[in-house]
């Protein structure tokens, strides 16, 4: 099993920046990649980005360049810096992990852009 929590949203104006954490317990170790994704009132799950214990990245066209995911040095945290933000960004951002056999999910964490 594993769990994961969010943590780092908030209210921020367009332009600015915010970091987002998300931290994993349990069995760990059988973790090969983790990932951000978001949903806004209305609209369907979408990728933001994805890392692989190797340290290769993906990232949704639309965050590319502004967005950066990484993994702590124990490998059981993961980041979302998140940088020129846009009121498009506003949505609620979830953690995920995945493992030979499941996709994990956190309670998710609200990202609000305005001014």
């Amino acid at each position: 099993q594993v769990q994961l929590v969010e943590s780092g949203g908030g209210l921020v104006q367009p332009g600015g920046s915010l970091r987002l954490s998300c931290a994993a317990s349990g069995s760990i170790f059988s973790i090969y990649a983790m990932g951000w994704y978001r949903q806004a009132p209305g609209k369907q799950r979408e990728l933001v980005a994805t890392i692989t214990n190797d340290g290769s990245t993906n990232y949704a066209d639309s965050m590319k360049g502004r967005f950066t995911i990484s993994r702590g040095n124990a490998k059981n945290t993961v980041y979302l810096q998140m940088n020129s933000l846009k009121p498009e960004d506003t949505a609620v951002y979830y953690c995920s992990a995945r493992d030979y056999e499941y996709d994990y999910w956190g309670q998710g964490t609200q990202v609000t852009v305005s001014s």
